[in-house]
């Protein structure tokens, strides 16, 4: 079922450079001619937040989103909406809509 998702792009790959990382094959498969995107849920968090979470030694989870970006170009640090949806792979959704850039 799809869900909507906000979330700060901690890291960005690009089609070109799959072959440069260690991918899983049912990773390879599904990012076969789209980028990926490791991203933060819920966008920046800000010092307190961050301060906070460490004091509750709460980690950071990563959320990994496959998306086809040929509209809008996405940066590390760009905070991100888009409608995801979930795969068969843990912690990896695909984007069912496209991403958008949310002005800073």
């Amino acid at each position: 079922m799809p869900e909507r998702f906000r979330g700060e792009v901690i890291s960005v790959i690009p089609p070109e450079e799959t072959a440069d990382h260690e991918l899983e094959p049912a990773m390879e498969d599904l990012a076969a001619s789209r980028s990926i995107l490791v991203c933060r849920r819920g966008g920046a968090p800000s010092l307190l937040e961050l301060l906070w979470a460490l004091l509750r030694r709460d980690p950071i989870e990563p959320v990994t989103v496959v998306a086809d970006l040929d509209a809008e170009p996405v940066a590390e640090g760009d905070e991100v909406t888009t409608t995801i949806a979930e795969t068969e792979l843990a912690g990896v959704y695909t984007a069912a809509a496209p991403v958008t850039v949310d002005p800073s």
